[in-house]
């Protein structure tokens, strides 16, 4: 429902419709709406964490390719899933629940230590990876975003990352 309808389409009352259940029985499992959403931010947290380092791993000792092999795999992440991206980065009144932070924050400390062996390789100093890797991160976020919103193709968003990898790289040991 979340991918072919949106995050405002989403209700318990029409997955349990959709499901062939009673209106009352996904109320087991979430307490209300805001709770399946966080169920869900918090496993795509999760799965996005999982595939960045699952493609990293084929990529051992070469920072660079390392860090295309990540906004890759996140580009690739958003395409499938655009929807649930969406719904992992949308901002909540009352805000997201400790397992979502725990899960968002396990995701960007897969990206700092991607970013930690940038520093063993020389491409910039260790008290520069956390804004480094806030600005890659922001950098792929809005990659994913020009390509979910179909500003630009998923070729142009590959090539995309490709550039900022390599303008990060020249700028990072440029200030270094």
């Amino acid at each position: 429902m979340l991918r072919e309808r949106g995050i405002d389409a989403l209700s318990l009352r029409e997955l349990a419709r959709e499901a062939g259940v009673s209106h009352g029985a996904p109320r087991s499992h979430f307490i209300d709406r805001n709770a399946l959403l966080d169920a869900l931010a918090e496993r795509g947290f999760i799965r996005l964490g999982d595939e960045i380092r699952e493609a990293v791993s084929h990529a051992p000792g070469d920072h660079a390719r390392s860090l295309r092999a990540a906004g890759s795999a996140y580009l690739r992440f958003a395409v499938r899933e655009p929807a649930l991206l969406d719904l992992m980065f949308a901002t909540k009144v009352d805000g997201p629940s400790e397992a979502v932070r725990t899960a968002a924050e396990r995701l960007f400390a897969t990206m700092t230590g991607i970013m930690d062996v940038g520093v063993e390789a020389g491409a910039y100093d260790a008290g520069d990876v956390s804004r480094l890797t806030l600005l890659l991160s922001a950098t792929t976020q809005g990659i994913s975003a020009l390509v979910t919103s179909r500003r630009v193709t998923t070729a142009q968003g590959e090539a995309l990352i490709d550039d900022a990898i390599t303008i990060f790289l020249a700028g990072a040991s440029a200030v270094r």
